[in-house]
């Protein structure tokens, strides 16, 4: 029966995030339980794009791209597909009638990852909107459940939030990505001549976008609220971190939050949100 292999390809996406991202995973054991299976599929599906485009040395990245493209869209039209990620993700899709468009504007930024880009500001933001800032939206679909109005509503503030994170991603592994993947994203950011003000500069930056971000995770429904605001709380307790080291550590070492720290964050983040505190 087909609900055997939708409860597999769930369990594939489950097993997915919690393998790659314990952060991600903490988060989403916060949420009300209804919302972990759709929150493991859409993680799941953007981890594999990721891993194509990050991961796959020695095999022809682009093709593999271009038919996990073809493959996720044939597996919206038809709402099934023979891969447990795409089976899993689509039934979100279609769930929480997540747009199309959302999907192509991920991929399209998985595809820049293919060859080495001089970052400017454009061909940056253009980046962020596609890896992060529609992967907040998507996940937005899912917190607010089909309530349109409030989806409208804290639209920008998710997309912040999306940004947010992955810049602090890129100091966090500012190393691996130019050493290992020959990535540099920070426009006009010269990884050898790495400064103290250009690090300042982007740090400001995410500063600006957590705080609007966290006025729209205060109005998310409670049943999301938790754990949307434990993920931000660790994510800061990295930029916290990251913001004491010098610019020479940062790209030097990949920036860690340690196991007791995120215990700690999620009492803390527990206790506001049980007592309005955010």
């Amino acid at each position: 029966m087909k609900e055997i292999f939708d409860r597999v390809s769930a369990e594939c996406s489950r097993i997915i995030t919690t393998t790659y991202s314990t952060s991600f995973s903490a988060g989403i054991y916060f949420l009300d339980k209804r919302l972990h299976g759709p929150l493991y599929s859409i993680y799941a599906f953007v981890r594999c794009a990721d891993e194509i485009v990050d991961s796959f040395e020695g095999f022809d990245k682009r093709s593999l791209l271009v038919d996990f493209r073809a493959q996720t869209f044939r597996a919206i039209d038809q709402r099934i597909s023979t891969n447990p990620v795409l089976n899993s993700f689509q039934k979100a899709v279609h769930k929480y009638r997540i747009q199309l468009d959302l999907i192509e504007t991920f991929l399209n930024s998985m595809e820049m990852d293919l060859m080495p880009h001089e970052y400017d500001r454009t061909k940056f933001d253009t980046y962020i909107l596609g890896s992060a800032e529609v992967v907040g939206l998507m996940c937005l679909h899912v917190f607010t459940e089909g309530d349109r109005d409030l989806y409208d509503c804290l639209k920008g503030s998710a997309m912040k939030l999306g940004s947010a994170f992955q810049k602090v991603n890129f100091l966090r592994d500012m190393q691996a990505d130019y050493k290992v993947l020959g990535r540099m994203y920070f426009p006009h950011v010269n990884f050898d001549l790495f400064s103290e003000e250009d690090k300042m500069a982007i740090e400001n930056e995410i500063a600006i976008e957590f705080a609007e971000a966290l006025e729209g995770i205060k109005q998310l429904p409670r049943s999301s609220r938790l754990g949307v605001y434990i993920a931000y709380k660790y994510y800061q307790a990295l930029l916290k971190k990251i913001k004491r080291l010098s610019a020479r550590r940062v790209k030097e070492e990949r920036i860690r939050v340690r196991n007791e720290k995120k215990l700690q964050l999620m009492v803390h983040s527990y206790i506001e949100h049980q007592f309005n505190l955010l």
